[in-house]
């Protein structure tokens, strides 16, 4: 069984591994295979406060933003809505 988190942001048990990780206090989702998630696992941190979601609108929905590393044209997506926003 996995724990994934859902749109709330809370966890929920699954059958299915997660599709996507996330770092709960960064606010922040990407690949699993992201090279700056694995780093920063490396250096031995990172884990405890590590989530997972099945999808990505499931992590959009939860209120975390795309990894500028491992998805950058989503992260620019996103970057370029949150300039308007604020300036809106």
């Amino acid at each position: 069984m996995y724990t994934l988190t859902g749109p709330d942001g809370r966890p929920y048990p699954s059958p299915f591994p997660g599709a996507l990780g996330g770092h709960r206090r960064g606010r922040l989702y990407g690949r699993l295979d992201c090279p700056s998630a694995l780093r920063a696992i490396a250096r031995g941190g990172y884990v405890t406060d590590r989530v997972f979601f099945a999808d990505e609108d499931t992590a959009v929905a939860a209120g975390y933003r795309p990894c500028a590393v491992c998805l950058p044209e989503q992260y620019a997506q996103w970057r370029n809505h949150q300039v308007r926003t604020t300036w809106a």
